[in-house]
């Protein structure tokens, strides 16, 4: 069956280095948390809120060891006013057998505030 994982990080700037950075570390995360082999991904979605552009996060999803047969696209979310600046959202289709309820879904950085509902155990990889 397969099942979305849904993950966000904030920057703290619209620096390539930096998006690149963060976007690897969350999806590394996702992987971890929901143990996701990179051969069970049917495909990753990566939005961005419009305030980044210095890189296409989708790089640093190729750059993971066995992650660059992948499909993974790039987009922007919706520009809501109010919305959470700098925010990198992932959402990953993977073939798995857990209970929609089992999935963890990753929050980091400011993201957590986005579901502070499922971010408690976000919050301490956080820190």
């Amino acid at each position: 069956m397969i099942r979305g994982v849904r993950g966000a990080i904030t920057v703290s700037a619209d620096q390539a280095e930096e998006v690149l950075k963060e976007t690897k570390r969350l999806v590394l995360e996702m992987a971890k948390e929901n143990k996701i082999d990179p051969e069970d991904v049917a495909s990753v979605i990566i939005s961005t809120t419009t305030d980044i552009s210095s890189a296409f996060p989708a790089k640093a999803v190729r750059t993971i060891e066995d992650w660059n047969y992948v499909p993974v696209m790039c987009t922007h979310e919706m520009d809501v006013p109010g919305s959470m600046p700098l925010c990198i959202r992932v959402m990953m289709h993977v073939n798995t057998e857990l209970e929609q309820k089992k999935i963890h879904h990753v929050y980091l950085n400011e993201a957590t505030k986005l579901r502070p509902d499922l971010s408690a155990k976000s919050q301490v990889i956080s820190k």
